[in-house]
């Protein structure tokens, strides 16, 4: 399903991806990188600006959709919305984590190129996904092709800590119509059609306090977290793996507890990272970590406190979406399969909530996202913006092609009744 490559009548014109210029998207990638849009605290208007600039450039009807917090995400339609028009929404987060400024070796927010990479806070996760498809757009509209969908941009706040002032108030404002999305977060370039989603919570593990030199005669706290640290760090919870995302982990990520040396600790306090699988419900894993618990630690007094949730999500295969974005690939040769993301994105909401077909493909890894020295590949950011090309000029055709494959399903499946 390889898609056509734009040209003229008698085949003169390059092909989309060839008005792909490296130098401009790299300039667009760094660009965005030397804003700070740290989260927190979310100062996502940073970087409003710049990003209406770039897409009113382009011709694209921008605004501004502002959270009832107060958190900015720049919303951008190119195409005139007629109807029965097909709509491609790229999503990407323009948040990025915060840093330990100490352990970079250059200033995260420089955006500095070296060594065939862009260094920064954001340059894989995502900016540099962001610029990529910001690219894409520019190359159909330097090649001159007749974009036949929308190309909708969703540039929002907030998914770095889970998205509620961001994606998900758009879903919530029914602000997000698309026949399919690509979120351009950091997949080295890979596939991905499924991720695990996250569960957390603090469990307080109740003790009685008494003279340390004695530590019988009282109940450490601390000693019975450790055993619920057993209990549940690197634990199996699944008898199914699943085939791209494995098995759910437990992650036990903070320890808290005890008064002094000298007293037999009355309180401790755990912090977890449940990992989720696709259709794991707060419920179901709420009663999968107390079951463990239990079973191996029956004697302790504790409780649980969900702080956390967001599910993890799939678009189910087969299915011709990604097979479609794998044929924009540039020279791609035969699909390398496509991959889970033991992370979680946005595009939980999108295949979750609107059962929006929904692909994560991206430049970088998320190998380097939230470390020191972040950075993506320069010659990844021309490769995703070739790809992101080739998906736009073409959606229009694939979408037709899909609705005359469902149409003709329809008759079949009238015959037969």
């Amino acid at each position: 399903m390889r898609p056509a490559r734009a040209g003229n009548a008698n085949g003169s014109r390059p092909p989309v991806e060839d008005f792909v210029r490296a130098d401009r998207v790299r300039e667009t990638a760094a660009a965005l990188v030397r804003i700070d849009t740290r989260n927190p605290p979310g100062r996502e208007s940073a970087a409003v600006p710049a990003l209406s600039d770039l897409l009113d450039a382009l011709g694209c009807d921008t605004h501004v959709f502002t959270s009832r917090s107060g958190r900015p995400s720049v919303l951008a339609t190119h195409g005139g919305g007629a109807p029965g028009r097909p709509t491609l929404l790229i999503n990407g987060h323009v948040d990025v984590v915060p840093v330990a400024e100490a352990d970079w070796t250059v200033p995260p927010f420089d955006g500095v190129v070296r060594d065939g990479r862009l260094i920064g806070r954001g340059a894989a996760d995502m900016k540099g996904g962001i610029a990529a498809a910001i690219e894409g757009l520019r190359a159909c509209l330097d090649s001159g092709v007749e974009l036949g969908a929308d190309i909708v941009f969703h540039l929002v706040a907030d998914e770095e800590t889970g998205g509620t002032h961001g994606t998900a108030e758009l879903v919530a404002a029914g602000l997000v119509r698309a026949d399919a999305c690509i979120v351009p977060e950091p997949t080295e370039l890979r596939i991905a059609v499924a991720e695990r989603g996250s569960w957390q919570a603090r469990i307080e593990v109740s003790g009685t306090a008494g003279h340390g030199g004695d530590p019988a005669r009282g109940r450490s706290a601390v000693a019975d977290a450790a055993r619920i640290t057993t209990a549940l760090h690197l634990a199996p919870f699944h008898p199914r793996p699943h085939p791209l995302l494995g098995s759910p982990t437990c992650n036990v990520a903070m320890v808290r507890g005890g008064v002094a040396a000298n007293v037999i600790a009355p309180g401790c306090a755990l912090t977890i990272d449940r990992r989720t699988l696709p259709g794991e419900s707060a419920e179901d894993v709420h009663a999968s970590i107390v079951r463990m618990i239990d079973a191996a630690c029956p004697d302790v007094d504790y409780r649980v406190i969900p702080t956390f949730f967001c599910e993890g999500s799939e678009l189910p295969l087969p299915h011709p979406f990604p097979d479609f974005v794998d044929a924009c690939r540039p020279d791609a040769g035969p699909n390398e399969g496509f991959v889970g993301l033991y992370l979680g994105s946005d595009a939980r909401f999108l295949r979750n909530d609107l059962r929006i077909p929904t692909v994560v493909y991206g430049p970088g890894s998320i190998r380097q996202a939230h470390g020191a020295d972040e950075w993506v590949a320069l010659d990844d950011l021309t490769t995703a913006a070739r790809t992101l090309a080739r998906a736009m000029a073409g959606f229009a055709d694939f979408a037709a092609d899909q609705a005359a494959a469902d149409r003709h399903q329809s008759r079949q499946t009238t015959e037969k009744m």
